[in-house]
């Protein structure tokens, strides 16, 4: 399976290679099969609408490229193709990244694609390990040097509502990345700086890639955010 993806992603590459792209970019030049590969991976094996965020600008790549100068996850959101435009096209992903080989991947998630939860890294290890411990089948985790996110399968908001109401309390520094919304993919750079990777890389099985619940692990993700410094009140990206 991976030879054949492997040899397909080459074929995309090699078939949407921009005539214009500088050569003697090297960084750019190293951009390209990381970013690429990363979102045409996600496109073809496991079917997710992907697309690229609206990166970086500024002489030191430090500023957020859309209008914002307060932007506070700068370069790790959707501005040109908007959200809607998410896809799963391996001719569209590759059409994009060999356009723009630094722009961050983004999952939009929802509908058919995986829905997350995310929060602080600390306290998303104590609950991984707790889950572990319990036996709980997890399913891909994405880490950035602030936050993890672990990636569940789809809900409706209704549905997430009703789950979120018969809780006492919910801290701010929990996430929910529903229908409407997107995650960070590897290897994208964090809107904070380092690098986002797979804490646990997808693996499918026989029944495809599997996904939880989100009520299997949401009183866990609760009760460590809680238990956080602050109370889990703290947003960190």
């Amino acid at each position: 399976m991976r030879e054949i993806l492997g040899r397909r992603l080459q074929r995309l590459r090699d078939r949407f290679k921009s005539p214009r792209a500088d050569p003697r970019s090297t960084a750019a030049a190293a951009a390209v099969p990381s970013l690429l590969d990363g979102a045409l991976t996600c496109a073809t094996l496991w079917r997710w609408p992907v697309l690229p965020g609206v990166g970086r600008a500024g002489a030191d790549s430090t500023r957020c490229a859309c209008p914002d100068p307060d932007c506070v996850v700068p370069g790790a959101h959707p501005f040109d193709p908007g959200l809607l435009a998410a896809s799963a096209d391996a001719r569209m992903v590759a059409w994009w990244w060999t356009r723009r080989p630094t722009a961050p991947v983004l999952l939009a998630t929802g509908g058919a694609a995986p829905c997350a939860v995310s929060l602080s890294a600390g306290a998303a290890a104590s609950a991984v390990v707790r889950l572990d411990a319990q036996g709980m089948r997890l399913g891909p985790i994405v880490a950035t040097p602030t936050r993890w996110s672990l990636l569940v399968a789809p809900y409706s908001l209704e549905r997430l509502g009703e789950l979120l109401y018969a809780k006492d309390h919910v801290p701010s520094s929990l996430r929910f990345h529903g229908e409407g919304g997107y995650l960070l993919l590897p290897p994208s750079t964090a809107s904070g700086g380092g690098q986002v990777r797979w804490e646990r890389e997808p693996a499918a099985g026989r029944d495809g890639l599997w996904l939880p619940e989100v009520e299997a692990v949401v009183d866990a993700l609760v009760e460590a955010s809680s238990g956080a410094p602050g109370g889990g009140s703290r947003l960190a990206y």
